[in-house]
């Protein structure tokens, strides 16, 4: 895989400057390198804390180690309401300078597909928050027609990637599309096209890559172990996606947070061969290898023949924390650029941002349709 060692800060260089100079390193290596925001530094503490288990009364999971994950879990839920005016003014204020530094890619539209002029668009999109809306049962996060649609026009286009936390076999019965690459798991596992319909004419590749096959024995086992253990928690459910788990709580009352963080980390104590990460409203459970969004990003993209072309806009669109690894591997490569799906102003490596769904539709639409005329005019 690539490890890039040149960061570009600049927006308008992202989307401009030449290839970088880059570096072969190991597919695996320990410990694993995060993108985190200041506020879950707890994390990378709690992996080390894991490394130690051994020394570690299992009975006493630490006051205070539990607090910062609850905490954590509490920054990610829905923003609450201000009750003072000047925090109002003060939250409008910080946002309208957010989105000085992330503008809205329907805004910047020209911009965007002017730098891609001559080159190949590769499309990358994340699924729960990006093509489908955050729902309280993870289970009914539904596509709708219209952005089945426009993103199978997408993939007719360009070659095109969905990169979710779910199983390739679940975010495939959601989107039900046969001409796109699908990395599931993180990017732990990752499978071709099937249609001959997809774009390059390339069909029937199957799968393409798993690089934590090995640990699928110990996901099963502990997924087996976190259901008994989180049964008697209202609302939590514990959703397993085949390489990694994801224990979602946008259903628990918060009031029974510390009782399944506690749980959970009482589980991970056994298991140093596994990590923990968090998105928006889960907590995710993945082995402890090199490996994420941006890692799959770079290896589709080495799979397509473009690991090294400087004629390639790689786009990703994402909402999550886990999505900030494939940001901060376009800005690693000078090219491409990254779009945050978020309505609050939020630390990220992306370039751009859109604030829901809807947009993402309009903005994937209006990409179709300028591929659509530029090859008409030539």
């Amino acid at each position: 895989m690539m490890n890039q060692n040149v960061i570009v800060s600049d927006r308008k260089a992202i989307l401009g400057s030449k290839t970088v100079t880059v570096s072969n390193s190991p597919l695996f290596s320990s410990p694993p390198t995060y993108f985190t925001f200041p506020r879950h530094k707890f994390l990378e503490l709690l992996e080390a804390a894991d490394k130690n288990s051994n020394n570690i009364n299992k009975n006493n999971l630490g006051a205070g180690k539990i607090a910062s994950w609850v905490d954590s879990m509490r920054d990610s839920s829905p923003t609450r309401l201000r009750s003072s005016s000047r925090d109002s003014v003060s939250d409008n204020d910080h946002k309208a300078s957010w989105i000085v530094r992330f503008p809205s890619a329907l805004n910047m539209f020209d911009e965007i597909v002017n730098a891609a002029k001559g080159k190949q668009i590769v499309m990358f999109l994340d699924y729960d928050g990006t093509l489908s809306p955050i729902v309280e049962d993870p289970d009914k996060a539904y596509i709708t027609h219209e952005m089945r649609e426009v993103v199978k026009n997408v993939a007719l286009n360009f070659p095109t990637a969905i990169v979710t936390g779910r199983s390739i076999d679940k975010v495939r019965g959601f989107v039900k599309l046969n001409e796109i690459y699908y990395a599931g798991s993180h990017g732990m596992d990752i499978e071709g096209p099937t249609s001959e319909y997809a774009y390059g004419g390339e069909s029937n590749q199957g799968v393409l890559f798993q690089p934590a096959r090995e640990f699928v024995p110990m996901i099963e086992k502990v997924y087996k172990i976190l259901e008994e253990k989180t049964k008697w928690i209202p609302g939590a459910m514990v959703e397993n996606n085949k390489f990694c788990l994801s224990v979602h709580f946008r259903r628990v009352d918060e009031k029974r947070w510390t009782g399944l963080a506690e749980q959970v980390k009482s589980v991970l104590i056994d298991y140093p061969q596994l990590k923990l990460t968090q998105g928006r409203k889960v907590l995710e459970i993945r082995p402890t290898i090199k490996w994420d969004k941006g890692q799959a990003l770079n290896f589709l993209l080495k799979s397509l023949g473009f690991e090294k072309s400087e004629d390639v806009v790689p786009v990703y669109i994402g909402d999550d924390r886990t999505d900030e690894d494939a940001f901060k591997v376009l800005r690693e490569r000078g090219q491409g650029f990254g779009i945050l799906v978020s309505k609050v102003p939020k630390e990220t490596n992306a370039s751009y941002s859109l604030q829901d769904p809807s947009q993402v539709n309009e903005f994937l639409r209006r990409l179709v349709e300028w591929k659509r005329k530029t090859v008409g005019e030539a």
